[in-house]
């Protein structure tokens, strides 16, 4: 399995999933400046955490025009995994991959701290070594994690299968008490259509080893590595 990291200015998580994908790969990924035009051939593109760009106008704003998103969005297009994470999902969404908006959490503040996520789907390559119905354990870090879509959308996502997780207990019970930032119907992270494309909140790399405290985000980029090798 090949992979690409996208590096913007502003980036502090790429080097954090660059580790845990060579940790389940068995190679370092590929670093891609966002000034780059092209992609060589890879099985997943992951756009990281961060604050690029400053978070200037909006998160994600300025970031969704670099160059290389123009590549990234053809590539999905064509059906290559994107794994847009935090300040990635906020990117895909300002880019269109994904529908609805990540906007300021409910308590306008920035909350960092560890989530439950009760899993929603398996059938795709970014959950499939999950257990159906499962709870795993992420650290969130965002300002700007409250997901919302207008009704329709939000209900067409349940319908077809697209939320990928919720914000849960410790026994994934999904409740409002449950929900750190206010998100539309807790929802912590959505597939595409097709659901080749997973855009999250949750840090699936900060929990990626038991030395940094647990190892529920290792079972995605093991997954992703069966599904797509």
């Amino acid at each position: 399995m090949k992979a690409a990291v996208i590096v913007f200015p502003g980036s502090n998580c790429d080097r954090d999933v660059a580790v845990a994908l060579q940790a389940s790969m068995g190679k370092a990924p590929l670093m891609v400046w966002h000034r780059d035009t092209a992609l060589p051939a890879v099985d997943l593109i992951v756009v990281p955490g961060g604050f690029s760009y400053g978070d200037y106008l909006r998160c994600g704003a300025m970031a969704a025009h670099s160059p290389i998103l123009r590549e990234v969005k053809a590539r999905a297009e064509a059906g290559t995994p994107v794994l847009g994470i935090c300040n990635g999902f906020q990117i895909i969404t300002e880019a269109g991959l994904l529908p609805g908006v990540l906007m300021r959490n409910a308590q306008l503040k920035f909350i960092c701290k560890d989530v439950f996520l009760k899993v929603e789907r398996t059938d795709s390559p970014f959950t499939g070594a999950y257990a159906p119905g499962g709870v795993a354990r992420m650290p969130i870090a965002h300002a700007e994690g409250n997901y919302f879509a207008d009704a329709a959308t939000l209900d067409r996502l349940e319908g077809e299968g697209l939320v990928a997780f919720r914000y849960a207990d410790a026994k994934g019970a999904v409740s409002a008490a449950a929900n750190p930032n206010g998100s539309a119907r807790n929802i912590a992270g959505i597939f595409s259509e097709n659901r080749r494309v997973l855009g999250l909140m949750p840090h699936p790399e900060r929990l990626a080893e038991d030395l940094l405290g647990g190892s529920d985000g290792k079972l995605m980029f093991d997954g992703l590595v069966e599904a797509l090798s």
